[in-house]
């Protein structure tokens, strides 16, 4: 009975020390932050509550929880560990990231050593469970490397984004006008009509959508606008999904959808009128001179392209980590860049920049009402793709949303011009169409 006593003291000593470090690791993450505006909840049932209205409650699900997420990579295992279920959320994501953001942006250099030792003490996690991580293989943006990365996002089952996403299915910021567009479905019409108009599309204009998505811009410039259009995409399922619409339109004879690269355009007419709408992202520094030389080639003079993108605070070394969780887990390969430097790739194609619109409050909004809806629809979501996936683009989108808020990123859309040789482009003197 003694042994027995003495073992069950033991343990019971190293799971009040196991729980004491978790505690003291939090609080040198967030310092008075700690439990102001949240609540945390550890494995065993410990909960140590807000001061204030809890925003979230911080779950630590496993004694190795935090030795899990905090050890390099860490912005990867902080990931790996949510979505292993290890740390959880319950509330507002958002700002659990905002907090999370906020306390390592604080944390001081000479308090690393005595964190390090305080992760040391909890017990080792077991490896992470690595299904649902990407690891493309070839030379980055290769045209099969690129189609791997696409397929890799957008390839997941059409009812899981329908679980989030708007009736057209349109992956893309939003355009809130809260007199005309209040609602998710409103606002992304209004950003397509709002695309649209900017480049002045005419009944009987040539328009080529880079990266349709599952084609509602397409649908709607041929339809409403009277537009001859032609949207490429490297996903198969977006491509099969968007000539479903168009056939279903009847708009056969001035819509299509090829699975094409837009490196792979040779041999169309030129085109009146060019828009990307959130591809950007996926081309690749290196690589932007490419796609906004192809962009210009198939432009006839005097024609407008309108680039839609993600763009890295100015200074920001880069935005999508090498490894992070986002490269990893979500975007393959993707890139952001500042928007200065962008254009400057622009102007060097030869396009004329004439107007720029930053649009990250939208962005913010759009990425709130989507991970309400996947939060709200998540049964359907789990049962299209698992609860690994929801988790991911729970985080993925919950983060996305808090990165735009705060103004680490932004999302443009950059009017070019490709002049004439005596210098004229099909553009109005002043912004006042748009409006009316």
């Amino acid at each position: 009975m003694a042994v027995h006593a003495s073992t069950k003291e033991r343990e019971g000593r190293a799971a009040d020390d196991r729980r004491a470090t978790t505690v003291a690791i939090l609080r040198m993450l967030f310092g008075n932050e700690l439990t102001r505006t949240f609540a945390v909840r550890l494995w065993d049932g410990t909960t140590i509550q807000s001061r204030g209205p809890a925003r979230f409650t911080l779950l630590v699900n496993a004694p190795e929880a935090l030795r899990a997420a905090l050890l390099p990579p860490d912005e990867l295992n902080a990931g790996r560990a949510f979505v292993n279920g290890l740390l959880d959320c319950e509330g507002d994501l958002e700002a659990a990231v905002d907090v999370l953001q906020g306390a390592f942006g604080r944390l001081q250099p000479r308090a690393l050593p005595t964190l390090l030792t305080l992760v040391l003490r909890l017990p080792k996690p077991r490896s992470f469970d690595h299904a649902g991580e990407a690891r493309l293989r070839g030379r980055k943006h290769s045209l099969e490397r690129d189609r791997a990365a696409i397929g890799f996002h957008y390839d997941q089952p059409i009812a899981f984004y329908r679980a989030f996403l708007d009736r057209e299915m349109v992956y893309s910021c939003a355009y809130f006008d809260d007199e005309r567009a209040a609602t998710l479905d409103e606002a992304q019409i209004a950003k397509i009509d709002h695309v649209l108009r900017k480049l002045r599309v005419q009944t009987g204009e040539r328009l080529l959508d880079i990266g349709c998505g599952w084609g509602a811009l397409v649908v709607r410039a041929a339809e409403r606008f009277g537009a001859r259009v032609l949207g490429v995409t490297l996903s198969r399922r977006q491509h099969e999904e968007a000539n479903r619409r168009i056939q279903a339109a009847g708009i056969t004879a001035t819509a299509r959808v090829e699975l094409r690269d837009y490196r792979n355009l040779r041999g169309e007419q030129l085109f009146d009128k060019i828009v990307s709408v959130g591809m950007f992202e996926h081309v690749g520094r290196s690589h932007l001179p490419e796609y906004f030389s192809t962009a210009y080639a198939h432009l006839r003079p005097g024609g407008l392209f309108l680039n839609h993108g993600i763009a890295a605070r100015s200074g920001a070394r880069r935005s999508m980590p090498r490894e992070g969780f986002v490269e990893r887990f979500v975007f393959p390969d993707g890139e952001l860049v500042p928007i200065g430097e962008a254009l400057q790739i622009a102007e060097r194609s030869g396009f004329e920049v004439r107007d720029v619109e930053n649009l990250r409050e939208h962005y913010a909004r759009t990425l709130r009402c989507w991970v309400a809806n996947l939060e709200r629809n998540r049964t359907a979501a789990v049962e299209a793709a698992d609860e690994r996936t929801f988790r991911v683009w729970r985080l993925y989108m919950a983060g996305s949303a808090q990165g735009f808020a705060s103004g680490r990123m932004g999302i443009h859309q950059s009017l070019l011009a490709k002049p004439t040789s005596s210098g004229s482009v099909d553009i109005p003197a002043t912004r006042r169409d748009l409006y009316l």
